[in-house]
């Protein structure tokens, strides 16, 4: 996955999934760029690495609350519970986390999260559209690698779980690793493409992503778009993580990050909204003490595969740029935009239920009327951070709208309601 982890040989160069987090209420110390790369083995972030080894449920259970022991406390963060209240807890409402490999064990871990951290039990499926998932113990498999994408599952799902604890969560599990360029991606979309013509969900959070640079050539990469024109048609909105090395990239061998600005797909894509990360500086009662500043190396920038899609045409002076900017918006991603794209998707769970439907492609309504309307929209600036990623000048968090953190993070309470109003 072009995001946050490298890979040796499991497919001649194994790319890098996003970071997660341990939910820290202050940024980690950044390694330096080589350091975080290195050569001949896999690097999964901390949390989701955690899971190797994790053979019962038990121990996934344990390694799922080390990691992510302050998850509770983001309902609070991002004021979810007025909308709880007026009973808008996701029900009625499916998000998919679209994953490699999955955890088959998803349903009895998440269970038994929820249980020790007093939320309720999550309704949770996996669906294997691209194809019978291998197990982590099978032949040509790389047990540490299919580990840690089971760990990631556990931990988006819970996610998801935590903004919206009615909605109907599905694993959409693909039997090939993701990894820099193509590899990985088609099957992907095979399972975007089961999702949307089973009728399934109504959001799709995709964690994962490749570096432009590392597709054989731009238009390779768009003939993954039709999947994804078939889902929006189908009313289905669809969420990506911008990345984990700031304005940089994973190189195609998974040894290093380009010395230059780059993008990574399928945040770059005009077809998604695109999730940047923030830091979120909380008490231990879940309570603001400053406001959000951007994670460092929130992925962020500019595609040169997409053009500036119209409904960014009121920025354009701001992007001074013809393609597409990304991201669009922000939520917590201290080690990895891993994080923001589930939570966000759980908040767009709320947003269909209080719409009686799916909301379809969010983009324009959150350019065209949210963003503007900041004041009463639910829309929270983020002012402060930028994502230079080791010698690569990034992007500056300004006032407004600005490349890197987009229109900025959100209020739920409000961000809702105004969604729903803004798509019709």
């Amino acid at each position: 996955m072009g995001l946050g982890r490298v890979g040796p040989g499991v497919a001649a160069a194994m790319g890098v999934t996003l970071a997660l987090s341990g939910f820290a209420a202050t940024p980690a110390t950044a390694a330096p760029v080589a350091a975080r790369h290195p050569a001949g083995h896999h690097v999964f972030s901390k949390a989701a690495a955690s899971f190797v080894g994790a053979k019962t449920v038990e121990q996934k259970v344990e390694r799922l609350q080390a990691a992510a022991a302050g998850l509770p406390r983001l309902s609070k963060a991002y004021d979810v519970q007025p909308l709880w209240d007026g009973k808008i807890d996701g029900a009625g409402a499916t998000v998919a986390t679209l994953v490699s490999f999955g955890d088959a064990d998803i349903k009895a871990v998440i269970d038994a999260y929820d249980q020790r951290n007093g939320l309720p039990p999550a309704d949770v499926q996996i669906v294997e559209g691209a194809g019978k998932v291998p197990k982590c113990t099978d032949p040509g498999v790389d047990s540490a690698t299919c580990e840690s994408w089971g760990g990631e599952t556990d931990l988006d799902v819970e996610m998801i779980h935590t903004m919206a604890p009615g909605a109907k969560i599905i694993v959409a599990a693909t039997p090939v690793a993701e990894t820099e360029g193509i590899t990985g991606l088609p099957e992907m979309m095979q399972a975007v493409d089961y999702l949307t013509t089973n009728k399934l969900v109504d959001v799709i959070s995709m964690s994962f992503g490749a570096t432009e640079e590392t597709f054989d050539s731009f238009d390779q990469i768009k003939t993954l778009d039709p999947a994804l024109d078939r889902a929006s048609a189908a009313g289905i909105t669809l969420v990506a993580s911008s990345g984990d090395q700031g304005a940089s990239g994973t190189t195609e061998d998974g040894t290093g990050t380009y010395g230059f600005r780059v993008a990574g797909w399928p945040a770059s894509d005009s077809r998604v909204t695109a999730l940047g990360g923030t830091v979120l500086h909380l008490n231990a009662q879940g309570t603001r003490t400053s406001p959000d500043s951007l994670w460092q190396d929130s992925g962020g920038g500019l595609s040169k595969v997409y053009g500036r899609p119209d409904w960014q045409n009121g920025v354009s002076g701001i992007t001074g740029s013809t393609m597409r900017s990304f991201p669009d918006i922000t939520m917590e991603g201290i080690q990895g935009t891993s994080e923001s794209s589930p939570l966000f998707a759980g908040v767009l769970a709320l947003a269909v239920q209080s719409k009686h439907g799916r909301l379809g492609q969010i983009n324009g309504a959150l350019y065209g009327k949210l963003g503007p309307a900041a004041a009463t929209s639910g829309i929270v600036d983020v002012t402060v951070g930028n994502n230079n990623y080791g010698s690569v000048v990034g992007y500056t968090a300004t006032a407004g709208f600005d490349i890197v953190s987009g229109w900025g993070t959100i209020d739920a309470a409000k961000f809702v309601p105004a969604l729903v109003t803004a798509v019709g």
